[in-house]
């Protein structure tokens, strides 16, 4: 019960002190911190067309915060999901370049499994990296997203760039028949439907399945995985494979039903924010979906800052920031003994007064008759 309310309470006040803090720093830029608070839940959750905004942004969201997520109860702190992210929307673009796919829902899945397919082989390198050569995931992940959007920027510009784009380099545009349409017709995409649908099916796979439950003992006790016998590095390469194929998906995803093309606007940090998102939902999951929404929302309210109060579009990126180094913060204060640290604080409160000695003359000058 303690763990769960930990959970959640612990989010929440980081959350909360983030958009303190950055309340503080737009005050000092002149601007009214309550009218910053309130347009941000205005433009995120305000109204129809916000909403819609909103659940159009937190669809790659989920997906890259799996990621981050699946290797995270193998054990690992994968970072990279900008890269799947991109290699995944190029790979989209490529194979619908390279190849006469049918224009209905099979070419649709088709170009979707090129994404997870390619982000999925990138993530699962980090953790052969790590198992084979010693490498940390951290470390390596980071560097293929830098390596990832090297190569995109290269082909786009380079190999798979359509003669007709000429100020904004991209592949050639999909065709209408593969693009992904969007729900009742809303401006949402069936990408949110994927994203929930991954979140879940990500949840029940690690709680209801023998594999999902060994990845679990892998990245909870390593050494009682070693005795009862589980293929650690298979598992843990597994558990880099399913991340970066969510990653690969989000990317394909942007690609058949945001963009069309592959281009520059793909890496728009999808994958940083995913690690965020990741990190606030403990990792779990089912709990992705609705922080993915939350700050989707806050992306999708910069804009609205930028339009009423002057501020940057970007500022909302400050608040990401702020809001990842509270989150780790608040890390330090999970199953802190709560009696005890508010007793050592107590030792230094205000004490019970302490009753004076009656004073009493100096010799030579008492009273005299």
């Amino acid at each position: 019960m303690r763990n769960a309310l930990e959970s959640i309470a612990l989010p929440a006040g980081a959350i909360a002190a983030a958009l303190g803090v950055f309340g503080g720093i737009v005050a000092l830029a002149g601007v009214n911190p309550v009218e910053v608070w309130v347009l941000l839940f205005k433009g995120a959750f305000g109204d129809s067309f916000s909403w819609q905004n909103t659940l159009q942004r937190a669809a790659p969201l989920m997906l890259t915060a799996l990621c981050v997520a699946i290797p995270a109860r193998a054990g690992l702190i994968v970072i990279g999901g900008e890269g799947a992210l991109v290699l995944g929307g190029l790979a989209c673009a490529a194979l619908a370049h390279a190849l006469p796919l049918p224009t209905n829902l099979i070419g649709t899945l088709l170009v979707c499994l090129a994404g997870a397919l390619a982000g999925g082989l990138w993530i699962a390198l980090a953790g052969w990296l790590r198992q084979y050569r010693g490498i940390n995931e951290t470390i390596s992940s980071l560097l293929l997203a830098y390596v990832a959007i090297g190569l995109f920027k290269h082909l786009v510009e380079g190999p798979l760039r359509d003669p007709a784009s000429l100020n904004k380099p991209s592949s050639p545009a999909l065709d209408e028949g593969l693009l992904i349409g969007t729900i009742a017709g809303s401006d949402v995409h069936w990408g949110l439907a994927v994203g929930v649908l991954a979140c879940l099916a990500a949840g029940l796979w690690l709680r209801l399945t023998p594999s999902g439950f060994s990845v679990r003992v892998v990245g909870g006790n390593p050494r009682a995985a070693q005795l009862v016998g589980l293929p650690a590095t298979r598992l843990i390469v597994l558990a880099c494979a399913l991340g970066g194929a969510a990653a690969g998906v989000a990317g394909a995803i942007e690609v058949a039903a945001v963009h069309t093309s592959a281009n520059a606007a793909l890496i728009a940090g999808y994958g940083y924010a995913g690690i965020l998102v990741s990190f606030i939902a403990r990792h779990h999951p089912l709990a992705i979906v609705p922080v993915a929404i939350l700050f989707g929302g806050f992306g999708a309210a910069g804009s609205l800052l930028q339009r009423r109060l002057g501020l940057p579009d970007a500022s909302v990126l400050l608040l990401q920031g702020i809001a990842f180094v509270f989150i780790l913060a608040s890390e330090a204060l999970r199953e802190r003994d709560w009696k005890g640290l508010l007793a050592l604080f107590g030792r230094f409160g205000p004490s019970e007064p302490v009753p004076l000695p009656p004073l009493t003359p100096l010799p030579g000058t008492g009273d005299k008759p």
